[in-house]
């Protein structure tokens, strides 16, 4: 099959996070994966019912599905949740897997951390996707998918989108672009005009204009309402999903703003009867073509210039568009450069900071957990020692005196203590260290942790 990772082998217990979302498939076939709460139940329980997968969670929103399961072989476990996607999507495996992102241990719990911080979402700060994850778990929980392993990762995921939402800015970094980007319309479509109010923020110099918005998600929410604040006055929105323009002009009116939602197949008819074009559906491909654009121009006859604002993450429009007589492009990587957004990025940055500080502490944390039930063997091992040579001590000297033998046995157990506890205290250190997993595979070889000792002692 298509993805491919690590050959993992072991007891050893780690997080594979397999996921589709905006970045890596068209909305035609995230529509087909996507995986309703009625649905997220049954998929799970069928999926810990296999011998591979031992805990599973289900994030699942408009934009993604994302699988994270506990497991401890990587290839039979990726098998079986690439599977159970395509089954439940109808899609082939090679046809799902084209779209498929994977990731193992650290990097999916890295993964998480950035979604809940709202960092992967096509609003950037989106605090929605933090109860989104926790009804996730909590599904989870209740039907007995998520053990300790995944208890540890989303409280910890949870945790730090919290703490990115209460310490940074991020919340407005999403609206801030979009924002300048309607400064930056309105700047254009009044420079070759008089306006009423030259001294008023251009965001107000919106009356008599009309605008379009394709996509009717997060961002083309935050394009209506700024629209709507700035003063247009109209707006024709629409959507791949027919049902979610619909929503969205109805709370577009409700505020006071005239909307309408029209099907996707009439955007070049809307657009030319528009000043402002907003796109921003999260689509893997071109959505606009320079065909409807130029379309579009052949029936606006002297309306005046055309402003498009591509706010896509990857782009909607066409880039060719560009070129066309009377029509400015605006692409989001030019607005995010814009000195207006400057502190949104900035406060990006410092939500990757929280990210990776938190990602560190809970790698660490991990490490430990994971090697305290070998140092509890170990320690164990000791204590085995020690019962075993005074068994053997009693079968010479069986007259031993009680309080000798207590004594020699207090002794040998303070002679053992002392000797395991400095390699002991060096593997938690070592432990905690990237590649501390090798130093389990060298502490259980050394102190051959899987002989019986009274085999040695015999």
């Amino acid at each position: 099959m298509g993805p491919s990772g690590p050959d993992v082998r072991g007891s050893v217990v780690s997080i594979l996070l397999v996921g589709v979302s905006h970045h890596s498939a068209p909305v035609a076939l995230l529509e087909a994966v996507a995986v309703s709460e009625v649905d997220r139940d049954a998929l799970t329980e069928e999926l810990i019912a296999g011998e591979n997968v031992d805990e599973a969670m289900i994030v699942t929103t408009c934009n993604r599905v994302e699988v994270y399961s506990a497991v401890d072989a990587f290839h039979p476990a990726l098998d079986d949740v690439v599977n159970l996607l395509s089954r439940h999507s109808g899609l082939s495996v090679d046809e799902l897997s084209r779209h498929l992102y994977i990731r193992y241990s650290e990097s999916a719990a890295e993964h998480l951390f950035s979604v809940a911080s709202g960092l992967d979402s096509m609003v950037v700060g989106e605090q929605q996707i933090i109860g989104q994850i926790r009804t996730a778990y909590q599904s989870a929980s209740e039907i007995g998918a998520a053990g300790t392993t995944l208890h540890r990762l989303a409280q910890q995921a949870l945790h730090v989108g919290k703490r990115v939402h209460t310490e940074t800015g991020i919340d407005s970094a999403g609206a801030s672009v979009v924002s300048v980007a309607l400064d930056r319309a309105a700047e254009i479509l009044n420079a070759s005009a008089d306006a009423d109010a030259p001294d008023a923020p251009a965001s107000r110099r919106l009356d008599g204009r009309q605008a379009v918005v394709l996509g009717a998600g997060a961002m083309g929410g935050l394009a209506v309402a700024h629209l709507g604040r700035g003063g247009i006055s109209r707006i024709e929105i629409t959507n791949r999903t027919p049902e979610r323009a619909d929503r969205l002009s109805e709370i577009a009116r409700d505020s006071g703003t005239p909307a309408t939602a029209f099907p996707l197949d009439e955007l070049a008819t809307a657009v030319a009867r528009a000043d402002i074009l907003f796109t921003c559906t999260g689509a893997v491909g071109t959505v606009v073509t320079l065909g409807e654009i130029h379309t579009a121009l052949a029936r606006r006859g002297d309306r005046g210039p055309l402003v498009i604002c591509d706010l896509g993450m990857p782009r909607d429009v066409d880039p060719a568009v560009a070129g066309l007589p009377g029509v400015t492009l605006l692409g989001i990587e030019a607005l995010k450069a814009d000195p207006a957004t400057s502190s949104a990025a900035a406060d990006a940055d410092a939500a990757r900071t929280i990210v990776d500080a938190e990602l560190t502490a809970y790698t660490q944390a991990e490490r430990m957990a994971g090697v305290g039930p070998l140092i509890g063997q170990l320690r164990g091992r000791g204590g085995q020692v020690v019962a075993a040579e005074m068994r053997r001590l009693e079968s010479r000297l069986p007259d031993m005196d009680d309080k000798v033998r207590d004594e020699v046995a207090n002794t040998v157990r303070r002679v053992v203590d002392k000797l395991l506890h400095p390699p002991t205290v060096r593997f938690k250190e070592l432990a905690a260290q990237p590649d501390g997993e090798n130093y389990a595979a060298v502490v259980r070889t050394l102190f051959d942790l899987d002989r019986d000792v009274d085999e040695e002692a015999s």
